[in-house]
């Protein structure tokens, strides 16, 4: 497998997999099963990936953290706001 492909499959996978987490939370309006510092520490993992593929120039690299960085941040917003601020959304009924 070619290396550019190998990465471009990883980065996918490893992007797409915070999608359920920010759609159950948001759908549920509950982050309360949601460690906060695993969150915490893994946005810092993909802010110093970020960095470095800035540094060489690796536009996969680039892209793919951008993308998860939103989702975790998304995350990350929804427990701060449950834990200190307004109380949680109602879940959406089922239509």
């Amino acid at each position: 497998m070619h290396p550019d492909l190998l990465g471009g499959v990883a980065a996918v996978l490893t992007t797409i997999a915070f999608v359920p987490q920010v759609m159950k939370s948001w759908r549920s309006g509950s982050t309360r099963d949601v460690s906060l510092g695993m969150f915490v520490v893994f946005t810092t993992g993909l802010s110093l990936w970020l960095i470095y593929g800035f540094i060489i120039e690796s536009r996969p690299i680039i892209i793919a953290n951008i993308v998860t960085l939103g989702l975790t941040s998304i995350i990350i917003a929804l427990k701060l706001r449950d834990m200190f601020g307004r109380t949680p959304r109602t879940p959406k009924a089922a239509e």
